[in-house]
């Protein structure tokens, strides 16, 4: 096979129908070439504490950056755990670990503390590597800076055949990883998804440095990097898939009691919860309000599939939510803590629905300028806060310092602060 590493470097940034419109000086012609084995081989899975050392002894000797990447059982298994990390650097090789077995891969992360890690989609792999104790420093995403430098298709495969020229295969990233032993086709997919990841950075460095927006990504990065772990999110049952339907208060009660019912079951047996019970079933549940078991069996996502006693725990369920008093019903909605939805925007305060439009044209405008997603170059939510409380005196001063008070980067505060001060004042002198 074609040295990938060699052909790689060979050419910075090549493209085969996916580079960023305004590619000059960019040129493809050749067609992309399948990637089907890893440069040594699939390396073997590590699994015991011997192993584990090896590997970090040779990982913390190598050169440049590591390429890191994880996979998780998502839809198999009860949360979102690593059940393998792959990595790669320069004078170290792949190494595919077994995080079951070894659970505790702070050693490794220590040895690699202050080496930039390259990750694809990072905050995606960011908090089970944080459970296994690998925390990066610093940080390359190359999926962000796909986004940044203009690139329409983002997902890895895309990138590593649009930039570098070959092609990944993707045919397992949906697997049970959770398996064991896991089958060599996957572990070859998974040495594969860190084999090209530190040539895709460099080549997405370069064109980042071309376009004028490599500081820019470095903002972002050091932004992933040193971001706290998210909040334990308020109410997750609120998110149940068609919560819509949902309008009465007893109603989301049962939602509530049947979505942490199913939680606690999942938990306990380490299963998805839609493994468990469906969303579906516990939003009919919901609307239906059946007072027996014989009603809720008579539900469609209920029936022949569901078994006597786990009828009877999700009607235990039900029951719970039935007998609850009227003030320990959940409220119709979350408490709003920002601004009212847009669309509600014009009835309350027309000056701020105009202010809210002409910064999202302006913001629009920008962003097709720039070459990059809008939700990239500022957050929506930033500009409806911005929009929905002004600075009392609009300048530039002012807009930055609101910007910058919302979490706004310094790159972003420079490019959107002269869009929304013309958009404030425009608004201003409108009304």
């Amino acid at each position: 096979m074609t040295d990938a590493h060699d052909t790689a470097a060979d050419s910075s940034l090549r493209t085969t129908g996916g580079a960023p419109p305004d590619d000059d000086g960019l040129s493809a012609t050749e067609a992309p070439i399948p990637l089907l084995e890893p440069r040594e081989g699939i390396p073997p899975v590590v699994a015991d504490e011997a192993a584990l050392a090896e590997v970090t002894a040779a990982f913390a000797a190598g050169s440049g950056p590591v390429a890191v990447d994880a996979e998780r059982a998502s839809g198999y298994r009860y949360g979102q755990r690593a059940y393998l990390v792959q990595l790669r650097r320069e004078g170290a090789g792949t190494a595919l670990i077994d995080p079951v077995a070894c659970p505790d891969l702070s050693g490794l992360g220590e040895a690699l503390s202050g080496t930039e890690w390259v990750l694809h989609a990072a905050t995606q792999d960011l908090p089970c590597l944080r459970e296994i104790g690998m925390v990066p420093s610093r940080l390359f995403d190359t999926e962000l800076a796909g986004r940044l430098a203009g690139f329409p298709r983002v997902g890895l495969g895309a990138m590593v055949e649009n930039v570098l020229g070959f092609v990944l295969e993707k045919g397992h990233s949906a697997v049970d990883w959770s398996t064991r032993p896991l089958p060599e086709p996957w572990l070859r997919y998974a040495a594969l998804d860190v084999e090209l990841l530190v040539d895709l950075r460099d080549a997405l460095e370069k064109e980042l440095d071309r376009q004028g927006k490599l500081e820019w990504a470095r903002q972002e990065f050091d932004a992933i990097a040193s971001a706290p772990p998210p909040e334990p999110r308020k109410d997750p049952w609120r998110r149940t898939s068609g919560m819509h339907k949902v309008r009465r208060r007893r109603q989301m009660a049962v939602v509530r009691e049947l979505w942490q019912t199913r939680d606690r079951i999942a938990q306990r047996r380490d299963v998805s919860p839609g493994k468990v019970l469906s969303d579906a079933a516990i939003v009919e549940a919901a609307l239906a309000l059946p007072a027996t078991v014989h009603a809720l069996a008579a539900l469609n996502s209920f029936g022949q599939r569901v078994g006597r006693r786990q009828l009877e725990q999700w009607q235990a369920a039900v029951d719970r939510a039935r007998a609850l008093s009227e003030s320990q019903l959940p409220q119709p909605g979350q408490p709003v803590t920002g601004p009212p939805p847009p669309r509600a925007w014009a009835d309350k305060d027309p000056e701020a629905a105009a202010r809210l439009s002409a910064a999202r044209a302006g913001v629009s405008a920008l962003a097709e300028r720039l070459n990059l997603p809008q939700e990239n170059l500022i957050t929506p939510d930033t500009v409806r806060r911005v929009c929905w409380e002004p600075p009392k005196v609009v300048s530039a001063e002012t807009v930055a310092a609101a910007l910058t008070g919302h979490g706004a980067r310094a790159w972003q505060v420079e490019q959107v602060t002269p869009v929304l001060v013309a958009a404030l004042a425009a608004s201003a002198g409108a009304s």
